[in-house]
């Protein structure tokens, strides 16, 4: 690789985070679904009962466009809307029978890309790339919750 850390850094992480959308759309359509339809039946997966607004504020997505998701995916019959005892105008998300065969590809699916992606690399480093990528995760929050100006580190330079 040429050039500094500094300059390619940001550049191929976004890189690879784009490549990786591409190719999990592009095997996710296998399936008859998109990668956004993939990512909303594995967050209801984890968290059944969760409300509409929670999971578009956890997907950082727009409520019209969430919608327009779980339109598609009650369409299917993949997921269902039931309604909150307490509050009539809330809406809660539950998985149906008809989406666990598809999770159960899903998941294959996500193991086929997690290995394509880590090919050549042994599990160690795939490790410690985990860890890193997580310090890294970690390092930003921080610096986003940080008083405007004022680092949360003392900086250091990567040539």
């Amino acid at each position: 690789m040429h050039g500094s850390v500094d300059m390619n850094f940001l550049f191929t992480l976004g890189e690879v985070f784009r490549l990786i959308r591409v190719y999990a759309d592009k095997e996710a359509a296998r399936y008859g679904i998109t990668r956004a339809q993939w990512a909303v039946l594995a967050k209801v997966e984890r968290s059944e009962g969760l409300k509409q607004t929670e999971l578009a504020e956890q997907m950082e997505m727009q409520p019209i466009t969430l919608t327009r998701l779980i339109d598609k995916l009650c369409d299917n019959g993949w997921i269902e809307r039931r309604g909150d005892e307490t509050d009539r105008r809330v809406n809660r998300l539950y998985l149906k029978k008809a989406a666990r065969p598809l999770l159960g590809k899903l998941a294959g699916l996500r193991s086929e890309l997690t290995a394509t992606a880590l090919e050549g690399i042994s599990p160690a480093d795939a490790h410690r790339m985990l860890s890193q990528l997580e310090s890294i995760k970690e390092n930003i929050r921080n610096a986003i919750q940080a008083p405007a100006g004022e680092s949360p580190r003392k900086e250091q330079r990567y040539g």
